[in-house]
């Protein structure tokens, strides 16, 4: 290990827990590279369209925990 990274890993440590939060979230952005151009707009309409579904009554709400317990039992399966 280099010793620059063995004094980020020590200034790492002095941080808050929500300090270290903001930190490996801006460095995991990074890695993951920038946006795909649109995205944000795309998903903001696929939200405001599924809060319309469900204001319209056409779709009907799944609680998370049912949600995961689904997703759980078809990845198990």
């Amino acid at each position: 290990m280099t010793t620059v990274i063995a004094e980020i890993e020590a200034k790492f440590r002095s941080l808050s827990d929500g300090e270290k939060a903001e930190v490996l979230r801006s460095l995991l952005a990074e890695l993951d590279g920038p946006a795909e151009a649109g995205a944000e707009r795309a998903w903001l309409e696929e939200a405001r369209k599924r809060h319309r579904e469900l204001a319209e009554g056409k779709v009907q709400p799944v609680a998370a925990d049912r949600v995961f317990e689904n997703l759980r039992s078809r990845l198990d399966g």
